[in-house]
């Protein structure tokens, strides 16, 4: 039988190699074609005499990514569907026979009697791993490349095609558990120490290694169907067992606050499923997985962390009419910390860089932040020397402006002050070449006014960095009114060969990203101001899902970057532009304090020296409030809610501002941007999840109490009277290149 996913042959011993192999697809991921085969491929082999055993592999360079996640989108769409056609419990059904087609293929390859050894030839995630596991025997070919795991709660899901139950028959129930909520892709080695991977082989014997595995008299039964079989990490209710889940309880809500259902999901699977036979427990993972599949927090996340930001990583808001560019060399003026950093991921993506600074010391002191991170890298076995000073040659520090006469990008990252701007730029602009394109990296300053110091506007853009760098996987690309369409494509296709997700918005003070993170703040300030604990400020924007409060985030970006960018907003607006008690606390900390953030050792809190103990709370903060709220009176959910609210409704005012055109980069750049809470799907899919009549609803009763920076826009007021979403209104726009 012929397969369009799959290759059968059969060797005269009767061993079955499966060659998983989608055409047309640099990758192998589990779509409706590819499960629906792989179950008549099992089937097959199974009832096939003259088949003795299988080896399934790939004829790619990895073995799986996963599933394909459309697949799951679309299940949520029937289920809509069927819901408001057939009822609950039609709809129900159909979810749960769904997801459970692909967990019983894989349990048929461990109960058909017939021995199946995975090799995996390269990285294998998500289904795919879990595929893996279903056989009886894996073989990995020796690439310090691959990597295996299951990071579906990472899009707010789980494994599930039998990972919740398999890992932890494999390996201590600790172990298993944290790789599970980590959503973690681990290493051959490591594998191979947990007892997941049989044995690493070189490449070229990887193929006849697991057919002889077979030949030698490989079995064809799990351990965990055999009599006998004992946990690794004990059974649920034994010492380990009570020692193991109480706190892993408490750990899940440490970590989570119990914002992530997937993750909960897990921890309720193993527990469960550990005291069942597997073919009991593994119905019991695909009960949890149907009624995960279908909850708000895993569409959202599915929605915006894996379709959007694929579609935007592919050029979704690219000009069609550019043809590719390739940036093969950049120059970088500023090599202060953001400079440097641009200079060094640039360099390694195999751009060439020149870094120009005031003068040749200060470029020399930008060029060695790239050899501090090479050298701190190599020191952790994560590059090889030889790597690492090949980055290095292509950097180039000097003081000389004329070195950017041959680049094709110039970003100027100087200090956020429109003279120091103005002057570099009266010293680059006659220096370009022809054609090259400019970018600044202001975080705040509106780039039409910046773009008036420029002859050709067209060449003028933003490219606006988030610190750190080398961590912070979004750039946000900024036209202005006269930015053309090459400027906007050479920016975009930079951004996709330095490896970071890009999002296109129009210009506007503070964009989209700084706009909606100094709500959240400021919040912070207010909160202070109104007399709440700074502890439970901070913990509860925890607690909403902020990876920090806002009071450390202050410190992080530095409290006197924060009173530079509000004295600039003043002196070009006026003094009615920014909130003068806001001020007042900085000048206070800033000035007469010289509290400054994490940079010089205090400002909300007070930090250690280095490797001697954890930040704490500046003791005196607490004196800079003009009065003090008991703790047991507040309503820790409006907290919460304040955050996150504060943040959603100023992105809905971005999208009433034409700043941003596309909900997928609001939610998109909020989550990779500044850490709105991922469970929310984003900024805009926060608001559509819960209603717009809702959200509205909650923006006048914080209005009432709080005052109008919660004033919803007309925008929003229209959505909600017409029960409008965010992506009906403003459906995304197709990719215009892969």
């Amino acid at each position: 039988m012929a397969y369009e996913n799959f290759n059968v042959e059969t060797d005269a011993d009767g061993i079955a190699l499966v060659t998983w192999d989608i055409p047309g697809k640099s990758m192998n991921v589990i779509d409706e074609t590819s499960g629906a085969e792989l179950a008549a491929i099992i089937e097959q082999m199974t009832s096939d005499a003259a088949v003795k055993g299988v080896v399934i592999t790939s004829g790619k360079d990895a073995f799986c990514a996963g599933a394909d996640l459309t697949m799951l989108e679309r299940m949520n769409r029937t289920y809509a569907e069927m819901l408001s056609s057939q009822g609950e419990e039609v709809a129900n059904k159909y979810v749960f026979d769904e997801a459970r087609k692909l967990s019983q293929s894989f349990r048929n390859i461990e109960v058909g009697g017939k021995p199946w050894v995975a090799a995996i030839n390269g990285t294998a995630l998500g289904g795919g791993f879990e595929l893996t596991l279903a056989c009886h025997y894996r073989i990995a070919s020796d690439n310090p490349k691959t990597r295996v795991g299951l990071p579906e709660v990472k899009v707010g899901i789980f494994p599930g095609g039998g990972g919740t139950q398999r890992l932890p028959r494999m390996m201590p129930t600790m172990d298993a558990v944290q790789m599970l909520f980590k959503g973690e892709a681990i290493d051959l080695k490591k594998a191979q120490d947990r007892g997941i991977i049989g044995e690493v082989v070189p490449a070229a014997d990887l193929i006849q290694r697991a057919k002889d595995w077979i030949k030698v008299g490989g079995k064809a039964v799990a351990p965990w169907d055999e009599k006998g079989f004992k946990l690794p990490g004990g059974p649920v209710y034994s010492k380990e067992g009570a020692q193991f889940f109480q706190p892993a309880a408490a750990m899940l809500r440490r970590e989570t606050y119990d914002n992530y259902p997937g993750a909960r999901a897990i921890l309720q699977c193993v527990y469960e499923g550990l005291q069942l036979p597997m073919d009991t427990a593994l119905r019991v993972e695909s009960r949890y997985f149907s009624k995960i599949l279908r909850s708000n927090e895993a569409a959202a996340m599915i929605r915006s962390l894996f379709m959007s930001m694929q579609e935007l990583n592919k050029g979704a808001r690219r000009p069609p009419n550019v043809p590719p560019i390739k940036v093969k060399k950049i120059a970088v003026i500023g090599a202060g910390f953001m400079g440097a950093s641009v200079g060094f991921v640039s360099a390694q993506a195999g751009i060439d860089v020149v870094l120009i600074d005031r003068d040749q010391d200060a470029a020399d002191k930008g060029k060695g932040h790239s050899k501090a991170n090479i050298d701190a890298a190599v020191s952790k076995g994560r590059m090889k020397r030889a790597d690492g000073e090949a980055i290095l040659s292509r950097i180039t520090a000097t003081a000389d402006y004329n070195a950017i006469s041959d680049c094709d990008l110039v970003i100027e990252a100087v200090f956020e002050d429109r003279k120091v701007k103005a002057e570099t730029y009266a010293k680059a602009q006659p220096l370009l070449k022809e054609g090259a394109i400019f970018a600044t990296n202001t975080s705040t300053l509106p780039i039409n006014s910046l773009a008036e110091e420029w002859k050709d506007q067209s060449k003028f853009i933003g490219i606006h960095f988030f610190s750190p760098v080398e961590k912070m996987m979004l750039s946000e690309i900024i036209v202005g009114k006269n930015t053309g369409d090459v400027a906007l494509a050479t920016a975009l296709d930079y951004v996709r060969q330095i490896k970071k997700t890009p999002i296109v918005v129009n210009d506007s003070r503070g964009f989209f990203a700084n706009r909606c993170v100094m709500l959240f703040l400021f919040e912070g300030y207010e909160m202070l101001l109104e007399g709440v604990p700074p502890a439970m400020i901070e913990n509860t924007a925890k607690m909403a899902g902020m990876p920090v409060g806002p009071l450390s985030l202050n410190d992080e970006t530095a409290l006197d970057l924060g009173l530079k960018i509000l004295r600039a907003t003043e002196a070009d607006i006026g003094a009615q532009a920014i909130n003068q008690d806001h001020k007042k606390l900085l000048v206070e900390l800033v000035e007469k304090r010289g509290r400054l953030g994490r940079k010089n050792g205090k400002g909300f809190y007070d930090y250690p020296e280095k490797g001697k103990g954890q930040k704490k709370l500046w003791p005196e903060l607490t004196t800079l409030q003009p009065k003090h709220l008991d703790p047991d009176t507040l309503d820790v959910e409006e907290l919460k809610q304040r955050f996150l609210v504060v943040q959603a409704v100023e992105a809905a005012r971005t999208v009433e501002d034409d700043v941003i055109t596309d909900p997928r980069e609001a939610d998109v750049g909020s989550i990779l941007g500044f850490g709105f809470p991922p469970f929310t799907g984003g900024t805009l899919s926060y608001i559509d999840f819960m209603g717009t009549k809702k959200f509205v609803e909650q923006c006048l009763k914080l209005e009432k109490k709080y005052g109008s920076r919660f004033t919803p826009p007309k925008l929003l007021i229209d959505m909600a009277a017409k029960n409008e979403t965010f992506y009906g209104r403003f459906p995304p726009k197709k990719a215009a290149a892969a």
